[in-house]
């Protein structure tokens, strides 16, 4: 049956039906497949109704044909190309001066401290006693 069709293979197609999870799109006459909600647009889609609705002609690229099944698994995304990110401004780097302020946390404190500690700690010894 998908003797005309093969994965990896974009073509045009009709919405005929959506669901929360997806949009069926009509590859002809005898064949349809679903896209998925995650394979519509590129980013996070909420609402597939913002997006879709019954009758739009999209062009869709067949991701996976399961014959046993007669399922086809579409993408809408796969057709579009992805959107430029952002570029984003490196962090900037924690100044030497605030690291040598924020001393009082770390390693070094818990090296520092612990004399004081072993002190404290034989002081209460001392008290029990």
């Amino acid at each position: 049956m998908s003797d005309k069709f093969q994965e990896g293979q974009v073509l045009e197609g009709k919405v005929t039906g959506i669901q929360p999870y997806g949009a069926f799109v009509a590859l002809d006459e005898q064949v349809q497949g679903l896209v998925h909600i995650s394979e519509v647009t590129h980013g996070y889609v909420k609402d597939i109704n913002e997006h879709l609705t019954e009758g739009d002609e999209v062009q869709v690229k067949i991701l996976n044909i399961d014959e046993e099944k007669n399922k086809y698994s579409l993408s809408i995304r796969a057709t579009q190309e992805a959107p430029k990110q952002e570029q984003r401004r490196p962090r900037k780097p924690v100044a030497a001066k605030q690291q040598q302020e924020d001393s009082s946390a770390g390693f070094n404190t818990l090296k520092d401290k612990l004399e004081d500690w072993i002190k404290q700690s034989d002081d209460r010894e001392k008290f029990r006693k």
